[in-house]
């Protein structure tokens, strides 16, 4: 069930989220009631409902039956962002610094790190980017390229459907399937294809000889696009 996966990235195993989902269904409920209800043992039952309200996911309900009702998601999850980033702030102020990356190639792989990658290039752009993909990853990432168009930052689209793009320079390419091309302020490249969710892969670098070969190409594709808008229709 995918609200099952979901929950389990508020740091949830799967057995805790199948009860807080069975919680949040069915109110409050006894240990014995939720065994029943999810065909878990009771052993296990009583240990992630332990899990639970350790981890503010749900409460305890004192009286004649001990019964437990789950936090609304809304509180619980807030809660869990504010830890997280009460947490990744001071890891920040106290990590080392980062050694400077090299002209190294990265392979990333699975459309999440992909998309991932993608955004954070997006959200470094200091100055310009050059991107071509097709409009159903334009999608994903629209709102990062808007932002930078707002923040009046050189942006170049190659895409086969760049509505609500107003302000950047676009360019319309019938085929470009799942390809990813992305150069950011002339020192970064990304590079490849989501085919699918696991198996996509993608070539990141700040080689600048990849960089300058890649800004070739997609000036050369540009040149092309331009002289094929200026041909009378036959």
């Amino acid at each position: 069930m995918e609200l099952i996966d979901q929950f389990m990235s508020f740091g949830l195993t799967r057995q805790e989220s199948n009860i807080y989902l069975t919680l949040q269904v069915n109110g409050e409920l006894t240990g014995y009631e939720v065994a029943k209800l999810t065909g878990i043992s009771r052993s296990n039952t009583y240990n992630a409902l332990a899990g639970l309200v350790d981890k503010g996911a749900a409460y305890v309900m004192e009286g004649n039956v001990t019964k437990y009702t789950a936090v609304a998601f809304e509180e619980f999850s807030s809660n869990a962002i504010h830890k997280l980033t009460t947490i990744r702030d001071r890891i920040i102020s106290n990590l080392p610094e980062r050694k400077k990356e090299t002209g190294g190639y990265i392979t990333i792989k699975g459309e999440e790190h992909i998309i991932n990658k993608l955004r954070n290039l997006l959200s470094e752009t200091e100055s310009r980017i050059y991107i071509s993909v097709s409009s159903d990853i334009l999608d994903i990432i629209r709102p990062d390229v808007q932002r930078l168009i707002v923040e009046k930052k050189k942006v170049v689209v190659l895409t086969d459907s760049p509505k609500g793009l107003e302000g950047a320079i676009i360019y319309i390419k019938e085929q470009v399937n799942h390809q990813i091309r992305l150069i950011v302020d002339s020192c970064k490249v990304l590079t490849g294809e989501i085919t699918d969710k696991d198996f996509s892969t993608c070539l990141y670098s700040r080689n600048q000889n990849l960089v300058d070969v890649f800004k070739e190409m997609l000036q050369n594709e540009i040149t092309l696009l331009q002289l094929k808008e200026k041909e009378p229709d036959r």
